[in-house]
Protein backbone atom coordinates (compact mmCIF):
# COMPACT_ATOMS: atom_id res chain seq x y z
CA UNK A 1 0.00 0.00 0.00
CA UNK A 2 1.21 3.42 -1.22
CA UNK A 3 1.76 5.45 2.33
CA UNK A 4 0.59 9.26 2.74
CA UNK A 5 -0.68 11.24 5.05
CA UNK A 6 -4.20 10.83 6.32
CA UNK A 7 -5.59 14.05 5.30
CA UNK A 8 -5.62 14.62 2.02
CA UNK A 9 -3.11 17.83 1.51
CA UNK A 10 -4.34 20.69 -0.86
CA UNK A 11 -3.33 21.12 -4.57
CA UNK A 12 -0.11 22.85 -3.88
CA UNK A 13 1.63 20.55 -1.45
CA UNK A 14 2.66 17.15 -1.92
CA UNK A 15 2.16 14.00 0.94
CA UNK A 16 5.50 13.48 2.57
CA UNK A 17 5.95 10.61 4.69
CA UNK A 18 9.42 10.52 7.07
CA UNK A 19 10.58 6.62 7.02
CA UNK A 20 12.63 6.30 10.50
CA UNK A 21 11.97 2.33 11.11
CA UNK A 22 13.73 -0.46 9.05
CA UNK A 23 10.85 -1.69 6.65
CA UNK A 24 13.42 -3.40 4.45
CA UNK A 25 14.51 -6.49 4.80
CA UNK A 26 16.58 -6.47 1.64
CA UNK A 27 20.84 -5.48 2.20
CA UNK A 28 22.49 -2.86 0.25
CA UNK A 29 25.89 -3.53 0.84
CA UNK A 30 28.09 -3.82 4.21
CA UNK A 31 27.14 -0.92 6.06
CA UNK A 32 24.36 0.26 4.00
CA UNK A 33 20.58 1.27 5.23
CA UNK A 34 18.02 -0.11 2.87
CA UNK A 35 14.89 2.40 4.59
CA UNK A 36 13.83 5.69 2.53
CA UNK A 37 14.81 8.63 4.54
CA UNK A 38 11.92 10.39 2.84
CA UNK A 39 8.75 8.88 0.83
CA UNK A 40 6.51 11.50 -1.06
CA UNK A 41 3.70 11.72 -3.47
CA UNK A 42 -0.09 11.46 -3.78
CA UNK A 43 -1.58 9.51 -7.17
CA UNK A 44 -3.71 11.96 -9.29
CA UNK A 45 -3.71 14.85 -11.55
CA UNK A 46 -3.63 17.84 -9.78
CA UNK A 47 -1.39 20.45 -8.84
CA UNK A 48 1.14 18.60 -7.21
CA UNK A 49 -0.05 14.94 -7.54
CA UNK A 50 1.48 12.33 -9.48
CA UNK A 51 0.58 9.83 -12.23
CA UNK A 52 3.29 7.14 -12.94
CA UNK A 53 5.81 9.41 -12.70
CA UNK A 54 8.57 8.56 -15.27
CA UNK A 55 11.70 11.22 -15.28
CA UNK A 56 13.46 13.10 -13.24
CA UNK A 57 16.57 16.00 -12.47
CA UNK A 58 17.64 18.56 -10.37
CA UNK A 59 18.58 21.58 -10.87
CA UNK A 60 21.83 23.52 -9.61
CA UNK A 61 19.12 24.88 -6.41
CA UNK A 62 17.95 20.63 -5.49
CA UNK A 63 14.93 21.23 -6.97
CA UNK A 64 13.17 18.38 -8.43
CA UNK A 65 11.75 18.58 -11.95
CA UNK A 66 9.22 15.64 -12.97
CA UNK A 67 7.35 14.79 -16.06
CA UNK A 68 4.45 12.10 -15.28
CA UNK A 69 2.07 10.57 -17.86
CA UNK A 70 -0.24 13.80 -17.54
CA UNK A 71 2.46 15.63 -20.10
CA UNK A 72 2.69 17.89 -16.90
CA UNK A 73 6.79 19.15 -16.21
CA UNK A 74 6.35 19.75 -11.96
CA UNK A 75 8.99 21.27 -10.11
CA UNK A 76 9.03 20.27 -6.24
CA UNK A 77 11.33 21.23 -3.51
CA UNK A 78 13.83 18.47 -2.90
CA UNK A 79 11.60 17.34 0.23
CA UNK A 80 8.48 16.95 -2.48
CA UNK A 81 6.97 20.63 -2.04
CA UNK A 82 5.20 21.70 -5.12
CA UNK A 83 6.51 24.91 -6.62
CA UNK A 84 5.27 25.16 -10.06
CA UNK A 85 4.31 23.43 -13.11
CA UNK A 86 3.16 23.73 -16.47
CA UNK A 87 2.09 21.21 -19.91
CA UNK A 88 4.18 20.44 -22.75
CA UNK A 89 2.49 21.92 -25.40
CA UNK A 90 0.97 19.18 -26.88
CA UNK A 91 -0.86 15.62 -24.93
CA UNK A 92 0.06 12.58 -25.50
CA UNK A 93 -0.97 9.70 -22.74
CA UNK A 94 2.75 8.72 -22.83
CA UNK A 95 4.02 11.65 -22.14
CA UNK A 96 7.76 12.91 -22.18
CA UNK A 97 11.01 10.09 -21.48
CA UNK A 98 13.58 12.20 -20.65
CA UNK A 99 14.46 15.13 -18.34
CA UNK A 100 17.87 16.88 -18.23
CA UNK A 101 19.08 20.48 -16.32
CA UNK A 102 22.11 21.40 -18.48
CA UNK A 103 24.99 23.33 -17.07
CA UNK A 104 23.17 26.47 -18.47
CA UNK A 105 20.52 26.18 -15.99
CA UNK A 106 17.83 25.33 -19.44
CA UNK A 107 15.47 21.82 -19.16
CA UNK A 108 16.01 20.01 -21.90
CA UNK A 109 13.08 17.70 -22.84
CA UNK A 110 12.89 14.49 -24.48
CA UNK A 111 9.03 14.85 -25.87
CA UNK A 112 8.96 11.07 -27.09
CA UNK A 113 6.04 10.69 -29.44
CA UNK A 114 6.02 14.21 -30.83
CA UNK A 115 9.67 13.44 -31.91
CA UNK A 116 11.41 16.35 -31.03
CA UNK A 117 13.26 17.65 -28.47
CA UNK A 118 12.19 20.75 -26.19
CA UNK A 119 14.59 23.22 -24.75
CA UNK A 120 13.07 25.25 -22.27
CA UNK A 121 13.83 27.57 -19.37
CA UNK A 122 13.28 26.87 -15.67
CA UNK A 123 10.22 28.82 -15.68
CA UNK A 124 8.79 26.93 -18.06
CA UNK A 125 9.24 29.23 -21.45
CA UNK A 126 10.19 27.20 -24.72
CA UNK A 127 13.38 28.67 -26.03
CA UNK A 128 13.92 26.66 -29.68
CA UNK A 129 12.97 22.92 -29.87
CA UNK A 130 15.59 20.46 -31.99
CA UNK A 131 13.62 18.37 -35.01
CA UNK A 132 10.71 19.07 -36.67
CA UNK A 133 7.93 16.83 -35.34
CA UNK A 134 8.05 14.15 -37.88
CA UNK A 135 8.86 10.89 -37.54
CA UNK A 136 11.88 9.41 -39.53
CA UNK A 137 14.82 7.81 -40.23
CA UNK A 138 17.06 10.48 -41.81
CA UNK A 139 19.79 12.66 -40.65
CA UNK A 140 17.93 15.50 -37.74
CA UNK A 141 14.58 13.26 -37.34
CA UNK A 142 13.42 11.26 -34.96
CA UNK A 143 12.34 8.13 -34.28
CA UNK A 144 11.36 7.98 -30.40
CA UNK A 145 13.90 10.07 -28.52
CA UNK A 146 14.50 9.08 -25.18
CA UNK A 147 16.60 11.90 -23.78
CA UNK A 148 19.35 14.34 -24.43
CA UNK A 149 22.65 15.88 -22.62
CA UNK A 150 25.00 18.33 -23.66
CA UNK A 151 29.06 18.38 -23.81
CA UNK A 152 31.29 21.44 -22.96
CA UNK A 153 31.01 23.37 -26.28
CA UNK A 154 27.15 23.22 -25.70
CA UNK A 155 26.54 19.81 -28.56
CA UNK A 156 23.34 17.93 -27.93
CA UNK A 157 23.48 14.35 -27.64
CA UNK A 158 19.87 12.60 -28.42
CA UNK A 159 19.21 9.24 -27.41
CA UNK A 160 16.33 7.14 -29.67
CA UNK A 161 14.39 4.06 -30.36
CA UNK A 162 12.03 2.35 -33.06
CA UNK A 163 13.82 1.68 -36.11
CA UNK A 164 16.95 4.00 -35.32
CA UNK A 165 18.03 2.86 -31.98
CA UNK A 166 21.01 4.99 -32.18
CA UNK A 167 22.57 8.73 -30.78
CA UNK A 168 22.50 11.62 -32.82
CA UNK A 169 24.70 14.96 -31.93
CA UNK A 170 23.37 18.43 -32.98
CA UNK A 171 24.91 21.23 -32.97
CA UNK A 172 24.24 24.33 -30.14
CA UNK A 173 21.92 25.64 -32.42
CA UNK A 174 20.24 22.70 -33.45
CA UNK A 175 22.09 21.67 -36.66
CA UNK A 176 22.59 17.78 -37.53
CA UNK A 177 25.96 16.68 -36.64
CA UNK A 178 26.48 13.14 -36.82
CA UNK A 179 25.22 9.87 -35.03
CA UNK A 180 25.95 6.58 -34.18
CA UNK A 181 24.77 3.38 -33.19
CA UNK A 182 21.66 1.19 -35.00
CA UNK A 183 19.58 -1.94 -34.19
CA UNK A 184 21.49 -4.56 -32.67
CA UNK A 185 23.22 -7.17 -29.87
CA UNK A 186 26.81 -6.00 -30.88
CA UNK A 187 29.20 -3.47 -29.10
CA UNK A 188 28.09 -0.14 -30.40
CA UNK A 189 24.97 -1.59 -31.27
CA UNK A 190 21.41 -0.70 -29.31
CA UNK A 191 18.03 -2.09 -28.10
CA UNK A 192 15.80 0.94 -26.89
CA UNK A 193 19.04 3.04 -25.58
CA UNK A 194 16.64 5.08 -22.94
CA UNK A 195 18.81 7.40 -20.33
CA UNK A 196 22.49 9.32 -21.10
CA UNK A 197 25.22 10.71 -18.83
CA UNK A 198 27.69 12.59 -19.50
CA UNK A 199 30.73 12.78 -16.91
CA UNK A 200 33.62 15.41 -16.32
CA UNK A 201 35.92 14.01 -19.22
CA UNK A 202 32.87 13.87 -22.00
CA UNK A 203 32.89 10.28 -21.86
CA UNK A 204 28.87 9.52 -23.25
CA UNK A 205 27.30 6.91 -20.61
CA UNK A 206 23.89 5.03 -22.27
CA UNK A 207 22.02 2.56 -20.50
CA UNK A 208 20.93 0.18 -23.49
CA UNK A 209 18.01 -1.01 -22.05
CA UNK A 210 16.41 -4.04 -23.87
CA UNK A 211 20.46 -5.36 -23.89
CA UNK A 212 20.64 -4.98 -20.31
CA UNK A 213 23.56 -3.24 -19.93
CA UNK A 214 25.86 0.16 -20.27
CA UNK A 215 27.79 1.30 -22.94
CA UNK A 216 30.46 4.18 -23.12
CA UNK A 217 31.03 6.21 -25.60
CA UNK A 218 33.87 9.46 -26.59
CA UNK A 219 31.87 12.64 -28.12
CA UNK A 220 32.66 10.82 -31.71
CA UNK A 221 30.89 7.43 -30.61
CA UNK A 222 33.88 5.62 -30.06
CA UNK A 223 32.79 2.64 -27.56
CA UNK A 224 35.46 2.89 -24.94
CA UNK A 225 33.99 -0.19 -22.50
CA UNK A 226 30.55 -2.04 -21.85
CA UNK A 227 29.44 -3.98 -18.93
CA UNK A 228 26.26 -5.30 -17.55
CA UNK A 229 23.88 -8.68 -18.48
CA UNK A 230 20.39 -9.58 -18.17
CA UNK A 231 19.97 -11.00 -14.62
CA UNK A 232 19.48 -10.17 -10.73
CA UNK A 233 23.04 -10.24 -9.11
CA UNK A 234 25.37 -7.72 -8.36
CA UNK A 235 26.65 -6.15 -11.75
CA UNK A 236 23.58 -7.78 -13.75
CA UNK A 237 21.06 -5.73 -15.02
CA UNK A 238 16.79 -6.07 -15.85
CA UNK A 239 16.00 -3.18 -18.24
CA UNK A 240 18.31 -0.45 -17.02
CA UNK A 241 15.79 2.78 -17.84
CA UNK A 242 17.72 5.74 -16.51
CA UNK A 243 21.14 6.21 -15.10
CA UNK A 244 23.12 9.82 -13.56
CA UNK A 245 25.97 10.42 -11.81
CA UNK A 246 26.16 11.19 -8.72
CA UNK A 247 29.01 14.36 -6.92
CA UNK A 248 30.49 10.95 -5.83
CA UNK A 249 31.67 10.23 -9.04
CA UNK A 250 29.42 6.92 -9.12
CA UNK A 251 26.78 5.70 -11.52
CA UNK A 252 23.51 4.95 -10.42
CA UNK A 253 21.49 2.95 -12.75
CA UNK A 254 17.53 2.81 -12.26
CA UNK A 255 16.50 -0.97 -13.48
CA UNK A 256 13.23 -1.36 -14.28
CA UNK A 257 13.34 -4.88 -14.53
CA UNK A 258 14.85 -5.60 -10.89
CA UNK A 259 13.21 -2.64 -9.25
CA UNK A 260 16.13 -1.84 -7.76
CA UNK A 261 18.43 0.92 -8.16
CA UNK A 262 22.28 -0.38 -8.35
CA UNK A 263 25.92 1.39 -7.97
CA UNK A 264 28.64 1.24 -10.07
CA UNK A 265 31.69 3.10 -10.43
CA UNK A 266 31.90 4.69 -13.59
CA UNK A 267 34.15 1.69 -14.89
CA UNK A 268 31.50 -0.68 -14.52
CA UNK A 269 32.52 -2.16 -10.57
CA UNK A 270 29.52 -2.78 -8.45
CA UNK A 271 29.17 -1.11 -5.77
CA UNK A 272 25.99 -2.37 -4.22
CA UNK A 273 22.00 -2.53 -4.65
CA UNK A 274 18.84 -0.68 -2.87
CA UNK A 275 15.29 -1.32 -3.14
CA UNK A 276 13.10 -4.68 -4.79
CA UNK A 277 9.69 -5.41 -5.48
CA UNK A 278 6.88 -4.10 -3.63
CA UNK A 279 4.52 -1.14 -2.09
CA UNK A 280 6.27 -0.31 1.03
CA UNK A 281 8.83 2.32 1.99
CA UNK A 282 12.16 1.05 0.57
CA UNK A 283 10.38 -1.42 -2.03
CA UNK A 284 9.77 -0.18 -5.71
CA UNK A 285 7.38 -1.03 -8.53
CA UNK A 286 9.12 -0.86 -11.84
CA UNK A 287 10.91 2.72 -10.97
CA UNK A 288 11.31 4.60 -14.32
CA UNK A 289 13.97 7.33 -13.38
CA UNK A 290 16.44 8.72 -10.72
CA UNK A 291 17.93 12.15 -10.29
CA UNK A 292 20.93 12.56 -7.35
CA UNK A 293 21.02 15.91 -5.32
CA UNK A 294 24.21 17.78 -4.99
CA UNK A 295 24.19 15.99 -1.32
CA UNK A 296 24.26 12.46 -2.88
CA UNK A 297 21.37 11.42 -2.17
CA UNK A 298 19.26 9.64 -4.69
CA UNK A 299 15.38 10.28 -5.80
CA UNK A 300 14.05 7.44 -7.13
CA UNK A 301 11.22 7.76 -9.43
CA UNK A 302 8.87 4.90 -8.17
CA UNK A 303 6.48 5.01 -10.93
CA UNK A 304 4.21 2.38 -10.38
CA UNK A 305 3.67 3.41 -7.10
CA UNK A 306 2.90 7.19 -8.04
CA UNK A 307 5.43 8.72 -5.76
CA UNK A 308 9.04 9.08 -4.76
CA UNK A 309 11.83 7.63 -2.45
CA UNK A 310 14.65 9.27 -1.51
CA UNK A 311 17.74 7.46 -0.17
CA UNK A 312 21.70 7.47 0.54
CA UNK A 313 23.56 4.59 -1.07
Amino acid sequence: MNRRSRARPGPHIAAVVMVVAAASAFGCGAGERSTPDLVWGIHGTKPGWLHKPRVAAFDDRDELYLADLTDRIQVFSRDGRYIRGWRTPDFNVDGPSGLTIDRLGRLLVADTHFYRVLVYSQAGEILFQIGDGVQGTTPGRFGYPTDVVIDRAGNFYVSEYGENDRIQVFSPEGEWLRQWGGHGYEPGEFLRPRALAMDENEQLYVADSCNHRIQVFDTEGKLLRLWGSRGAEPGQMSYPYDLAIGPDRMLYVCEYGNHRVQKFTLDGRPMGTWGHSGRGPGELNNPWALAVDSGGEVSVIDSNNHRVQRFRM
